[in-house]
């Protein structure tokens, strides 16, 4: 177990230097694994309660003068870490960032794709925003907690939170990276996939993302490379164009398309939005 622990996290990200509550650890080992502290103890949502201190990068973010999207496309750009955290009165949502994309999500009474869209509409009608980044290695970790923990099955390989009624380990490749006090009150793991998927939003908040397309003529003759209209085509969208509207053709819906390219689904809607206003296509 001395790769992961021979490079402890940084100091300064809501860790606390003590020994790691592990009695399987080594003495010696035990002293660089860092004691993550939680940022909402107590927190029912299993996400939001495994979720560690950190320092805000965004804090007080809001519709009057950020624009949610624009703000999730910014992050996608950036590869960016780490969580977010939309909270009015009572309510709150939070979502969770690997490489910029949103990958699992939780609110009080839902999870993934659900609760992804209940944080949008949390901002929609008001609520602050904060955003708060992580080592990528922690972000990995955290994209497999959803709404169940599983047997707990520890592999040279896993990566994942293992959460038992005495607190949580996070796992990297098979080695302790980090402790945290929060609990379950059971045992159980959360397995972090190898490459975490992107978030779709639900069919109610992004109904075009879910449609199918059919070509026109026009856009048969963009997929023509002898064609005038490809020339222009390709001119204005490139390759990554001329793949989605292939897709369109081939009747994928744009969230089939972005989950099995890995492209954001943000980037999708305006060439959507561009195809139907030239009557490259049309909705089915």
């Amino acid at each position: 177990m001395s790769g992961g622990l021979s490079s402890p996290l940084p100091g300064g990200d809501g860790t606390e230097r003590r020994g790691a509550p592990n009695p399987e650890a080594p003495e010696d080992l035990a002293e660089l694994i860092p004691e993550l502290l939680p940022m909402f103890p107590g927190t029912a949502p299993f996400l939001a309660r495994f979720l560690p201190q950190a320092s805000p990068a965004h804090l007080g973010l809001n519709q009057l003068f950020c624009d949610l999207h624009a703000f999730l496309k910014c992050l996608h750009e950036q590869s960016w870490y780490g969580y977010l955290h939309a909270s009015l009165g009572d309510q709150s949502a939070y979502v969770l960032l690997y490489e910029g994309r949103t990958v699992t999500a939780a609110a009080a009474s839902a999870t993934g794709e659900q609760a992804l869209g209940e944080l949008l509409n949390l901002y929609e009608q008001g609520a602050a925003l904060a955003a708060y980044p992580l080592p990528a290695t922690l972000a990995h970790v955290l994209s497999g907690v959803g709404s169940r923990a599983w047997k707990f099955n520890l592999t040279e390989d896993f990566t994942g939170l293992h959460a038992r009624p005495t607190g949580a380990i996070f796992y990297a490749r098979g080695e302790i990276v980090a402790t945290m006090a929060a609990t379950l009150p059971y045992e159980g793991a959360f397995p972090a996939p190898l490459r975490p998927q992107t978030l779709i939003l639900p069919r109610s908040l992004a109904g075009w993302a879910h449609h199918h397309y059919t070509l026109t003529l026009r856009g048969r003759d963009a997929l023509n490379a002898i064609t005038g209209v490809h020339q222009n085509f390709r001119a204005q969208h490139g390759q990554g164009g001329l793949a989605f509207l292939r897709a369109l053709g081939d009747k994928l819906s744009p969230a089939e398309y972005a989950m099995r390219s890995d492209v954001a689904l943000h980037d999708l809607e305006p060439l959507v939005q561009d195809f139907l206003r030239t009557g490259c296509v049309r909705e089915h």
